[in-house]
């Protein structure tokens, strides 16, 4: 693959916005379906990146990881919901929640599908790989990375990520105390784990993400490429 630049920067940019936003639009449009319109009122059912951005999760920490060659993985300014509204209760949230890891691995797999039918983009040894200097296998490649991480990440169970409202679905009520006591440190605690914990993070989601990919490129075998 080609040395990290300032084009392939921009490119990278460019598909870590439209992803977040395309995340967060998930969230939002699946609450407004089950009853909630809190995210349509505050203005959050909107195509315009910036209003999900959150600059340190959103840009400052994918780009970082992405120059330093680790999984990109990232989130944004969560989408106001008001559990109230929502039917089925805590499952309704959990549909909520889930919406946006999975918006992630459909965004990742109809570029990953893209790529090997079209022969832009080769998977050998686990990993996507592009031809040096084809810039459409280069933004597929970054376009499958990029959201692969977003949804793993998130499903990471620690609150405010969505793997959090999951498992409070599942879980019972003891557990469901715990996790309500750490919604106010949240943040602080992603914050904290993705700084002491980046290279456990990192070969964790690796795995999962090569495990993603492996089933993609099952897909793809059915379709004969």
């Amino acid at each position: 693959m080609q040395g990290v630049n300032f084009g392939t920067l921009l490119i990278v940019f460019a598909i870590i916005l439209v992803s977040m936003m395309l995340h967060e639009l998930a969230h939002g449009f699946v609450a407004y379906l089950l009853g909630d319109d809190t995210a349509k009122t505050e203005g959050r059912l909107t195509l315009n990146p910036l209003k999900h951005l959150d600059p340190i999760l959103s840009v400052i920490m994918p780009l970082l990881l992405f120059i330093s060659g680790g999984p990109i993985f990232g989130g944004a300014k969560p989408v106001p919901v008001d559990s109230r509204n929502l039917r089925y209760g805590v499952w309704g949230m959990a549909l909520v929640a889930i919406a946006g890891p999975l918006t992630n691995f459909l965004i990742a797999f109809v570029a990953f599908m893209v790529g090997m039918l079209t022969g832009v983009t080769v998977f050998d040894g686990g990993a996507l790989m592009y031809y040096v200097g084809d810039f459409w296998g280069l933004l597929l490649v970054n376009i499958v990375y990029v959201n692969l991480g977003f949804g793993v990440f998130n499903l990471i169970p620690i609150p405010p990520l969505d793997g959090s409202r999951i498992l409070y679905a599942l879980a019972p009520d003891q557990v469901r105390q715990v996790m309500e006591g750490m919604e106010r440190w949240g943040i602080l605690l992603v914050m904290i784990l993705v700084v002491v914990g980046t290279s456990l993070i990192g070969g964790i989601m690796q795995g999962a993400m090569s495990g993603i990919l492996e089933g993609f490129d099952w897909v793809a075998r059915l379709f004969g490429r």
